[in-house]
């Protein structure tokens, strides 16, 4: 019988022991396969079949992982530092607020010469030459649009309407006039100038520059509230192109408001009358953000007193009362600031509370009478 080890049919004939005797002379242990050269053949001596059949593999190949390692850092630091450059110089990075022209302002308060007439609470303009001026919005309207040299009569219409809205936004929107929110006047403003309008509700000053009511009309509402919603308007409005990239818009408007004392329920009404002349600058950028820039605004508005501050807000004599008197101004005297002028109402305009104003449209409007202003409080 075969061994444990043999196969079923027993060893092969003239093989002793099995086949795996002709192999025991060759050992391979351990230290003989890692002594061992790794050689291949390469594709053109299997072809060829010289006698150098085999291809020895360069020492540098064995550090191919490291090669890819370094090269694996050095595109991570070339993505970072891309990264950091494109933060630096981001394409997309808003643009510097572009310059604006500041805002210059001349307010003129209008003194009466006598006590304020009333007005009727349910019918204040009645009797008053406002009575024909029409009411809120409708009484701005807009001059008839034609194209210019550089502009088209669609971007013509666009810089009348703005300026419209940014009208009544300063001088009709009840908002504004009680001293309510004026994010509909600041959103209509060019970002050039949003700070020094900023500036001017958080420190007005009589410096041509910083009044509050040059920007806008506005009552004390500790003081002052409207006696009825109407506020009659009339004026004028109109555009020149300036440069052939500037479109120049003036408006001249008398706005005409009944007010009565905020701190009685049935206090006399009576009117408050304001003339406002305005400039502004509109270019191509304006046009595309829908804004303007107010370059120049004279204002007069009466009745008041010749010696309070109207720069945070109006504060009108009101029915029955006479303007405080005027304290005399000494030319030699380097103390005191030199202030702007004030507005004299002759008598019959006095009555009517009706400033007679020649309409001027060179910048500042000249009163019917001008005196000295003594020093804002």
């Amino acid at each position: 019988m075969a061994g444990p080890g043999d196969p079923p049919e027993g060893t092969p004939e003239g093989v002793p022991g099995g086949g795996e005797d002709e192999y025991r002379s060759v050992v391979f242990d351990e230290s003989f396969v890692r002594a061992a050269r790794i050689q291949e053949y390469s594709a053109q001596e299997r072809l060829d079949g010289t006698s150098r059949a085999v291809r020895t593999r360069r020492p540098w190949s064995r550090s191919g992982a490291s090669r890819q390692a370094l090269v694996l850092v050095t595109l991570i630091a070339l993505a970072f530092g891309t990264a950091i450059y494109l933060g630096i110089r981001n394409p997309y990075q808003q643009p510097p607020t572009p310059v604006a022209q500041p805002l210059r302002i001349a307010l003129i308060p209008l003194t009466p010469s006598q006590p304020v007439p009333a007005a009727d609470l349910k019918q204040p303009f009645e009797g008053h030459p406002a009575a024909d001026y029409r009411s809120g919005a409708a009484g701005i309207t807009l001059p008839l649009a034609t194209r210019t040299a550089h502009f088209s009569e669609s971007q013509v219409i666009e810089a009348l309407s703005t300026v419209k809205e940014y009208l009544v936004a300063s001088s009709i929107d009840p908002e504004t006039l009680t001293g309510g929110d004026v994010r509909a006047v600041r959103n209509l403003l060019a970002p050039g100038q949003l700070e020094q309008f900023d500036a001017s509700l958080e420190k007005p000053a009589d410096d041509g520059r910083h009044a509050a009511t040059g920007w806008m009309v506005r009552f004390d509402p500790a003081r002052v509230r409207l006696a009825n919603d109407q506020v009659r308007v009339r004026g004028t409005m109109t555009l020149t192109e300036v440069g052939g990239d500037v479109l120049e818009v003036v408006t001249d408007h008398t706005l005409v408001y009944a007010v009565r004392d905020a701190a009685t329920a049935d206090g006399a009404a009576s009117l408050f009358t304001v003339r406002r002349e305005l400039r502004f600058r509109i270019d191509r950028d304006d046009l595309d953000g829908h804004q303007v820039e107010v370059v120049q605004a004279a204002v007069e508005a009466g009745p008041l007193s010749c010696g309070s501050a109207s720069v945070q807000y109006f504060r009108p004599l009101l029915a029955g009362q006479l303007p405080q008197a005027m304290a005399g101004i000494d030319p030699y005297d380097h103390d005191h600031e030199i202030t702007s002028v004030c507005g004299v109402l002759t008598p019959e305009v006095s009555a009517s509370v009706t400033p007679t104003v020649a309409p001027t449209t060179a910048g500042l409007p000249t009163a019917v009478q001008a005196s000295p202003a003594s020093e804002s409080p």
